[in-house]
């Protein structure tokens, strides 16, 4: 096997212009690709940060997700270097972020935000 890395993690959100403001404007993602697929009636986005690359498929009608804690995808982390200073521009850009709590186990600095479909991104250092 040849597992190298995770290459991409794909997320569905309902609205383009929410998303595109939130992920590309306010968290600073580069957009490398935005395709509209027609036969679709959706779009198919292409983000990079750092080394990781987000796919945000823009489709109308989709179920909500009932519950973060429901099987799949629970949330998405970040890296960074300091969760206050963080949470402070995330605050200041109008994201709330939940009060900053340590990691249990690795005992790291951390506090999640949520993304406008109400998808939870964590912060950790």
């Amino acid at each position: 096997m040849d597992l190298t890395q995770i290459h991409h993690i794909a997320i569905i959100c309902s609205d383009k212009d929410a998303a595109m403001e939130f992920y590309r404007d306010k968290l600073g993602f580069q957009v490398i690709r935005e395709n509209y697929r027609p036969e679709r009636d959706d779009w198919k986005i292409d983000l990079q940060l750092g080394d990781c690359e987000l796919e945000i498929f823009i489709m109308k009608d989709h179920p909500q997700r009932l519950s973060p804690e429901a099987y799949g995808l629970r949330h998405l982390a970040f890296r960074v270097d300091s969760v206050e200073e963080t949470s402070a521009v995330l605050e200041a850009n109008g994201i709330p972020c939940e009060p900053i709590r340590m990691d249990t186990f690795t005992g790291e600095k951390m506090t999640f935000f949520r993304d406008p479909d109400g998808l939870p991104l964590e912060i950790h250092e």
